[in-house]
């Protein structure tokens, strides 16, 4: 797909515009954000995205159009399988809802560059070496397996983290939090507060995430473009859908399972592409309807009350 220098700059421009109206705009003094308001906020973002697929669609075609929302309901799904260590976090650190929209922002922005040099670079190697698609694909189906058998409630350690070590043992940090604030001066001096280290908590996860959902995209489509949007799509919406899901994703307790099964999938899509092609419409159908059954079974079949984990604190 060709697209212009000027076209990638009015895109980011774009983005960056609704961010700074989502953060300076609609949510400038720090408030707890309600289940209505972060419904409202995930289906704009939900209502954006689908509006740029039609744009593609006529604008590209239809097979990219077919990529970007294939690979749109695979980052969005993954995310959300994402937000349960977002809530552990939050609650490890004791951080209050207030503050959490903020952070959210903030590491949603990390993500977006973080994302945009994963892609940029796992497309040039692809490019280059070839082999590279097997190891990519053999990779999504060891860490669908492997998601398959974990319990998806594993506890953070934040302790255990290395740039978390590095952050306390050469950074002074003030031993509770400063208002939303990242940094405070204390007689002169410079302190992080530990919404910093939540911060840091919340990036160095993203990378993790990032090994995943990657490798999971490209196999979808080796366009830049149509990568780099639909991660993109996925992430500015992530915030919104933490608020409106965050009591209620114990709920989607077979979405894990069905996200093992799609990475297997996709897994297989990649290693097998030299010699056998699956058409984009089937490899949509597959991704949306392992997701459906995956929802529709964890509503008709909930567990039980004794084995649920304990929802987010409310502080």
């Amino acid at each position: 797909m060709e697209n212009s220098l000027s076209f990638w700059i009015l895109f980011n421009a774009f983005v960056l515009l609704m961010l700074g109206l989502d953060l300076f705009v609609f949510h400038r003094d720090a408030h707890e954000v309600k289940i209505k308001e972060a419904l409202l906020t995930s289906l704009f973002w939900i209502a954006l995205a689908l509006g740029f697929n039609v744009l593609i669609y006529f604008w590209q075609g239809e097979r990219p159009a077919m990529e970007f929302l294939t690979g749109y309901l695979i980052e969005k799904s993954l995310s959300v399988d994402n937000l349960f260590v977002f809530i552990m976090i939050f609650n490890y650190f004791k951080v209050p809802l207030k503050y959490q929209h903020n952070l959210l922002f903030w590491g949603v922005l990390g993500a977006l560059v973080l994302r945009a040099i994963f892609i940029l670079v796992g497309v040039a190697l692809i490019a280059k070496f070839h082999f590279l698609i097997y190891i990519m694909g053999a990779f999504l189906v060891f860490t669908g397996i492997k998601m398959a058998f974990s319990h998806g409630d594993e506890e953070v350690h934040p302790e255990n983290n290395p740039l978390i070590k590095w952050v306390s043992r050469h950074m002074r940090i003030t031993k509770t939090p400063v208002g939303g604030k990242f940094f405070t001066k204390i007689d002169g001096k410079w302190f992080a507060t530990p919404l910093f280290l939540v911060l840091i908590m919340i990036e160095s996860t993203d990378v993790v995430f990032a090994a995943d959902s990657i490798p999971a995209i490209l196999a979808i489509s080796k366009d830049p473009f149509i990568v780099y949007t639909s991660n993109v799509f996925a992430l500015l919406g992530l915030r919104a859908l933490y608020f409106a899901l965050a009591g209620i994703m114990q709920l989607f307790h077979y979405l894990h399972y069905g996200l093992s099964v799609i990475l297997v999938f996709i897994g297989a899509k990649l290693m097998l592409s030299d010699i056998f092609h699956i058409d984009m419409r089937y490899a949509l159908l597959a991704v949306g309807g392992i997701l459906a059954i995956s929802i529709i079974a964890s509503l008709l079949f909930p567990r039980k009350a004794s084995n649920l984990p304990p929802p987010p604190d409310v502080y």
